[in-house]
C-alpha cells in the first residue's frame, strides 16, 4: 500500500539533514580579481590603508566564526564605510541577518551583494537557501542552478534545487536534479523520500519502486524511518497507525526533529489534550521558531475553549511565519464564533489570500459574510466551497480507479 505525506513539514525535515549553514566569504578580495578594492567618494573614508580594510575584514570573519554577531556586523560596516562596493562584505552581512533569521533584510544584503559579485556562487548558494526559508520555493530554483551548472559536484546545491523543485511541484526536473545523488545518499533515508515524491508524480514507476525498495532496506530501524512512516499514516488519518509508529521514533530517538510536532497532532485526533499539548511544548523546546507548533497549540486551545490561549499562540505563528495560513483561519474561527466579524473578515480573506484552497476556508468566509449580512457574497463562498469539495472527491476517486490496491490474501486458497 502506498502512503504519502503532506510535503512541506516532511521536506523541512529533509532539508534540515543537509542545508543547515550559510556559505561565508572568508577571504579578502585579492587585487586583479572582481572583487579588488574599489575606493567610494561618498564613503568619507576611501583613504583608509588597504592593510586596514582587511584587517576589519579578517576581524569580522572571525567574529562571524565565533558567533559573535554584533562585532562580526561592525567589522564589516567599517569596511564599507571605506568601500562601499566590497560584494564581499555585503554577503558576509547578509549571512549574519541569516544567522539572526531576518530573513528579508538578508535578501537584501545578498542581492547587493550578488550584484557587486555576480561571479561569486556562495553569495547565490545563500540567495537560494534563504527564498528557501522565505517560502519563496520557485524563487529559489534560478540562483540554485546557477551554483549547479558552475559546479556540479555541490551536494549541498543539488538537494536544496532539488527540495525547491518538489515543493514548486516541478518533479520531473526534481528526479533530474536528485537522482545522480543515488550513488552517495542511497542510505539516506529522507533523501530517498523526498526522490519518491518526485518519482511518484511524475509518474516514474520503475523509480519510485526502486526508491521504496531501498528505504524499507535501510530504514526499517531508523528514527527517520517511522517518522516519515508515521507521518504517512497520519495524513491518511489512520491514527492508531500514526501512533504506533511515531512512538516507535520517539523511542529511538526523542530529539528528531518535527517528531513530537507530529505526536502532538496525533495525540490531539485522539482527544488527548493534555498529552498534546505536552508535545507541542516539547518540540517547541527544541524549534522555538517553528512556526506549526504555535499554529497547533492555537487549535488544541480553541479546541478546549481557551480562547485566550488560543489567539496568543496563534499570533505567536504569525510572528515566527507572517505566511501561516492555518493561523490566519484559526483567528478567523476564533473571531466569528466570538462575533468580531469584521476581524473574522479581515483574518479570512488574509488566510485564502496566501491559499485559496485553503480547506475549510471559503465555507467559513461564507458563514461570516452570511451573518454581516452580505448574502450574494456568502453564496458565492458556498458555491466555492462545494466546487472545492467537489474536485477534491472527483480527484480521490480517479486516483482509486486508477491504482486499485489487490488483495491476493482473500482469494489465495489454503495449503
Amino acid at each position: 500500500m502506498r502512503i504519502f505525506p503532506r510535503l512541506p513539514n516532511a521536506c523541512a525535515l529533509v532539508l534540515a539533514v543537509l542545508c543547515g549553514a550559510a556559505a561565508t566569504v572568508s577571504a579578502w578580495p585579492q587585487p586583479g580579481g572582481n572583487d579588488t578594492f574599489e575606493q567610494s567618494a561618498s564613503a568619507g573614508s576611501h583613504d583608509a590603508p588597504r592593510s586596514n580594510l582587511e584587517k576589519w575584514f579578517v576581524e569580522g570573519q572571525a567574529a562571524l566564526r565565533d558567533g559573535k554577531l554584533d562585532a562580526a556586523e561592525a567589522a564589516f560596516r567599517r569596511v564599507l564605510a571605506a568601500d562601499a562596493g566590497s560584494g564581499a562584505a555585503y554577503s558576509n552581512l547578509g549571512v549574519i541577518a541569516m544567522r539572526r533569521q531576518q530573513w528579508d533584510r538578508a535578501i537584501q544584503l545578498l542581492r547587493k551583494a550578488e550584484t557587486l559579485d555576480p561571479q561569486l556562487a556562495g553569495i547565490r548558494l545563500n540567495i537560494g537557501l534563504v527564498e528557501y526559508r522565505r517560502g519563496n520555493y520557485a524563487a529559489a530554483i534560478a540562483p540554485l542552478a546557477s551554483v549547479l551548472r558552475e559546479d556540479p559536484g555541490s551536494e549541498q546545491a543539488r538537494y536544496l534545487l532539488g527540495l525547491c523543485e518538489v515543493l514548486s511541484k516541478r518533479y520531473r526536473e526534481a528526479v533530474k536534479v536528485l537522482e545522480p545523488l543515488w550513488e552517495e545518499k542511497s542510505n539516506d533515508v529522507p533523501y530517498l523520500y523526498l526522490l519518491d515524491i518526485a518519482a511518484v508524480e511524475s509518474g516514474q514507476k520503475e523509480l519510485d519502486e526502486k526508491t521504496v525498495k531501498q528505504m524499507i532496506a535501510v530504514g526499517g530501524q531508523t528514527a527517520e524511518y517511522h517518522l516519515i512512516l508515521g507521518k504517512a499514516f497520519l495524513n491518511r488519518y489512520e491514527v492508531p497507525e500514526a501512533k504506533e509508529e511515531l512512538e516507535l521514533a520517539a523511542a529511538i530517538n526523542p530529539n528528531l526533529l518535527f517528531l513530537h510536532l507530529d505526536l502532538g497532532i496525533t495525540y490531539m485526533r485522539l482527544g488527548q489534550h493534555d498529552r498534546a499539548e505536552g508535545e507541542f511544548r516539547k518540540d517547541i523546546e527544541l524549534e522555538p521558531d517553528l512556526a506549526d507548533d504555535y499554529e497547533q497549540l492555537g487549535a488544541l486551545y480553541s479546541r478546549m475553549q481557551r480562547d485566550d490561549e488560543a489567539e496568543k499562540e496563534f499570533r505567536e505563528a504569525l510572528k515566527r511565519n507572517p505566511k501561516s495560513d492555518g493561523a490566519y483561519l484559526g483567528l478567523a474561527k476564533l473571531y466569528q464564533k466570538q462575533r468580531k466579524l469584521a476581524d473574522a473578515l479581515k483574518m479570512a480573506d488574509a488566510a485564502l489570500g496566501l491559499s485559496p484552497e485553503i480547506h475549510g476556508g471559503h465555507f467559513l468566509r461564507g458563514r461570516i459574510l452570511a451573518q454581516l449580512g452580505r448574502e450574494k457574497e456568502a453564496q458565492l463562498e458556498f458555491a466555492a466551497a462545494q466546487k472545492s469539495i467537489d474536485a477534491q472527491l472527483n480527484k480521490e476517486r480517479n486516483a482509486l480507479e486508477q491504482e486499485p490496491v489487490p488483495n491476493p490474501e482473500l482469494t489465495k486458497q489454503p495449503q
